[in-house]
This record gives C-alpha cells, sequence and structure tokens, in this order.
C-alpha cells in the first residue's frame, strides 16, 4: 500500500513537488540582525514596510545575513570574529546547518550566494599567514566546504555578487588576531583593495586607493543591476585627515571618489557603516552610527542632496521608493531620497549594523 511519504518522495523525485520560496516565509524584502531588550540575539524578516515577518533565534550575536535567491533559506553570521554560521529555513527556524570556520579562521560576517544558489561563499580571516580567504561551500551537499581562494588582500570584509555571476570583494587591508580582540595590527601598511573574482578563484581584477588612503578600510558594497559597485569606507589615519567615505567603480575604469560638502561629510565622523543604491539605482547612500545619519548622493553626479537623522543608524538597504534605513533604537523607516515616508517601531528590538534585501524589488 502506498504511503504518503512515499507519494511525496516520489513527487521530490520527479521534480513535481513544489519548492519551497521566500513567499512560504510571510514574503519578508529584508533581513537584519537585531538585539532583544532581554539579551537575546534574533535573526528578523521585515516587509517593504518594515514590519515584522518572522523572528528566529539565533544563539549568539549577528552581524550580516545572506539570502538564498531561490528557497527561504538565510545564513546568519556571527559578528567578527566569529566562527559559526547558521543556514536557517525561514519558515520556521529549522537550522538546516551549522558552518564551523577552518582552524586558524574566522568569518567577516558576511557572504553570498551564486546566482543559481548552488554555492556560498564567506569571507575569512587566515590570521596567523595574515591573508584573506574566500571559503567556498556547496549547498546541495549540505553545506559540504569545496574549497577556498585567496581574496586578493588581507582583511576581506564583504563580498556581494554581480550581474555577471561574478563577486565583488571588499579587501579592508586591516590586520587583526583573535588574540588582540579587535586591535588593528598593520596601521602604517594597510593596503586596502577591491578585488573582482570568480568562484573558480580566478582574480580578473583589483583596485587599490592612491597611497595617500591606504589607511582608508574598505569594508561594505553595492552592486548596481549594471554592475557598477560602490563601497563604504573607514578612516583608520590621522583623525585630522577627513578623505571621502564613498567610493563607485566599475570594472576597468578608475575609482571616483565621493563626498559630502565639509560639515557635513564631518558628521560622519570618519566612518561609514553600510552603502546601498536605491531602488530605481539613481542615488547611493552611506551611514553612520556614530554620526546617527543616512547621506544620500547622485549616482551619476556625485552630488549630495541630503541627509536623514536617526540615532545609531546604520542599516541601509534599496526599496522600491529609494531605501530603507535601520537603526539600533528599533526603527526601520522608508526613504525618498533623503526624505522620510514611513517609520516602523519595534521598542523591544535593536537592530544590528544590516539590512539585506531578499530578492529584486518589485516593478
Amino acid at each position: 500500500m502506498a504511503t504518503r511519504r512515499g507519494f511525496v518522495s516520489g513527487l521530490l523525485a520527479a521534480g513535481l513537488m513544489p519548492r519551497p520560496t521566500w513567499a512560504d516565509a510571510g514574503s519578508p524584502a529584508y533581513l537584519a540582525a537585531a538585539l532583544r531588550d532581554d539579551d537575546s540575539y534574533w535573526l528578523i524578516g521585515l516587509s517593504a514596510a518594515g514590519q515584522e515577518r518572522f523572528r528566529l533565534p539565533l544563539p549568539e550575536r549577528g552581524h550580516a545575513a545572506a539570502a538564498h535567491p531561490l528557497r527561504p533559506d538565510a545564513v546568519a553570521f556571527a559578528r567578527r570574529p566569529g566562527t559559526f554560521a547558521l543556514i536557517i529555513d525561514c519558515r520556521d527556524g529549522t537550522v538546516r546547518a551549522e558552518l564551523r570556520s577552518p582552524p586558524g579562521r574566522h568569518f567577516y560576517g558576511h557572504g553570498a550566494y551564486a546566482a543559481d544558489g548552488t554555492l556560498l561563499l564567506t569571507t575569512e580571516n587566515d590570521y596567523d599567514a595574515v591573508r584573506g580567504v574566500i571559503g567556498v561551500w556547496d549547498v546541495a551537499a549540505g553545506y559540504l566546504r569545496v574549497g577556498e581562494f585567496a581574496s586578493g588582500g588581507i582583511g576581506p570584509h564583504e563580498i556581494a555578487r554581480l550581474p555577471d555571476g561574478g563577486f565583488a570583494i571588499a579587501n579592508g587591508g586591516i590586520e587583526t588576531h583573535p588574540d588582540s580582540d579587535r586591535e588593528i595590527l598593520n596601521r602604517d601598511t594597510m593596503a586596502p583593495r577591491l578585488t573582482y573574482a570568480e568562484a573558480t578563484g580566478h582574480l580578473p581584477e583589483s583596485v587599490a586607493l592612491p597611497q595617500e588612503l591606504h589607511q582608508h578600510s574598505i569594508r561594505h558594497l553595492s552592486v548596481r543591476g549594471d554592475g557598477l559597485v560602490a563601497f563604504a569606507m573607514q578612516w583608520q589615519g590621522d583623525a585630522s585627515v577627513t578623505p571621502p567615505l564613498l567610493g563607485l567603480h566599475r570594472r576597468g575604469e578608475a575609482v571616483r571618489l565621493v563626498k559630502a560638502p565639509p560639515a557635513e561629510h564631518a558628521r560622519m565622523q570618519n566612518y561609514a557603516g553600510s552603502v546601498s543604491f536605491s531602488g530605481d539605482g539613481e542615488l547611493v547612500a552611506i551611514t553612520s552610527p556614530k554620526g546617527g545619519l543616512a547621506q544620500v548622493f547622485e549616482v551619476e553626479t556625485g552630488d549630495w542632496i541630503g541627509s536623514y537623522d536617526s540615532a545609531d543608524l546604520c542599516g541601509v538597504a534599496a526599496a522600491a521608493e529609494g531605501f530603507c534605513v535601520t537603526t539600533g533604537t528599533g526603527a526601520a523607516t522608508g526613504l525618498a531620497g533623503a526624505t522620510p515616508l514611513w517609520t516602523a517601531r519595534e521598542k523591544r528590538l535593536a537592530f544590528d549594523n544590516h539590512l539585506v534585501r531578499i530578492g529584486p524589488i518589485p516593478a
């Protein structure tokens, strides 16, 4: 006699069973790590209007997440120098796999899936060898680690998928070691680089900042649909120097650095915590939790068009009307340019540094 389990297994084998999608997890638009006021850690799914779609527990503080492009799986990364990442089925909170960094390594809190979802790439610190590594994990094999390659620099922080299937890597240039907490060990010899990579490990292009900006750590990335990369930086040099905090780059071209007027730029306190293009790609925003603001620029001209102020603001991601930003005070706000449109607030939550967009923005 046929059983239901056998029937379902047969459908799966035949490819007839509907595969789970993000709609099965409440159709969230964003992912964010958060701290609750009872000191518990969570992965939160938010709607396009900042409303909670799900809340799943984390064992430790999270940093950023990576969303599978097809199924409702999220990788929740520990804050550096964390050594774990959890793959969570966002329909019910089931942990599908747990990643552990190899001995002598730690994660940097970021990762990216290949466009077809078959591979996950993670940024890692090989701290005794003082080199950056990209770990490669096979999703279908239960997130089995199947390879790794050099990141093209020291301190690879964020990795982002490109439209052509490759990846951009923000090599921050900062040497750290778990025995020294988060102390910078190579301040005088820092060499940040924006590196382009293929999943095979081939690095077709790498871009350095001018020598006078060698202490300007490239940390976070956003990629536009045409391949333009925006990167956010954090200055590690003399505090009297106030370099641009936003860079734009297209492969084969020179880096373009963008800066707000002096008084407005000073409010960022030489620190950009996150970056995102707007939903239509015409604007780009950087955030500063130290300054409590988001600055918005026109991509084409590089002109600063305004700022939005909110305490401990750091997370930013694309929205249909422009941007969505999140704060350590539990607020999620929609912006049209730098103008607030709506705010949703979770009074018991403090959102962590990053807001991750799930999938494309609906037309």
